[in-house]
């Protein structure tokens, strides 16, 4: 099986809120209060606009015979403030999405590899992968990708005035 990874292009915008969906559809079965489908319209408007950016957003897409089965989305963070006690430096966030049927056979490996190799040429020095929810599978395949834990990420719920 040969994969093809590439920076994502307009033509590829139905397969990319194709994953999109996809993936949220897996994310709602691990934990539905936290996740939902979002609108299809609003996801295609997204992926326009970074397509058409690409200053923010980087997207590479795999495809294995002529078919876009997998993305990797790397989020380019703002680098801390002067007046902030953190080192400077450029950070991103990364998601990634396989078709079932095309996982475990090296498509995010791949994808991982390569939008490490294009935030690197945006002088991004640290990369995180934030696993919101009980999900073993992520968890291992970052972990398989040289990611580990990093401090502790807490939240707390509150009600918010005029929200529901």
């Amino acid at each position: 099986m040969s994969i093809l990874v590439r920076p994502a292009e307009r033509r590829d915008l139905p397969a990319l809120v194709r994953l999109r969906v996809t993936n949220a559809e897996r994310h709602i079965q691990l934990a539905p209060d936290i996740y939902r489908i979002p609108d299809t319209e609003a996801v295609h408007r997204h992926f326009e606009e970074v397509l058409a950016d690409g200053s923010k957003v980087l997207i590479s897409v795999a495809e294995v015979e002529g078919e876009v089965v997998g993305m990797a989305e790397v989020v380019l963070l703002a680098e801390p403030a002067d007046h902030q006690i953190l080192v400077s430096r450029r950070g991103a966030e990364i998601h990634t999405v396989v078709l079932d049927g095309h996982r475990g056979r090296g498509v995010g490996a791949a994808l991982v590899a390569a939008a490490e190799r294009a935030a690197a040429v945006r002088g991004v020095s640290i990369i995180y992968a934030g696993i919101f929810a009980p999900n073993k599978d992520a968890v291992g395949f970052y972990s398989a990708s040289g990611f580990g834990p990093r401090g502790i990420l807490l939240s707390k719920e509150q009600e918010v005035p005029g929200a529901g």
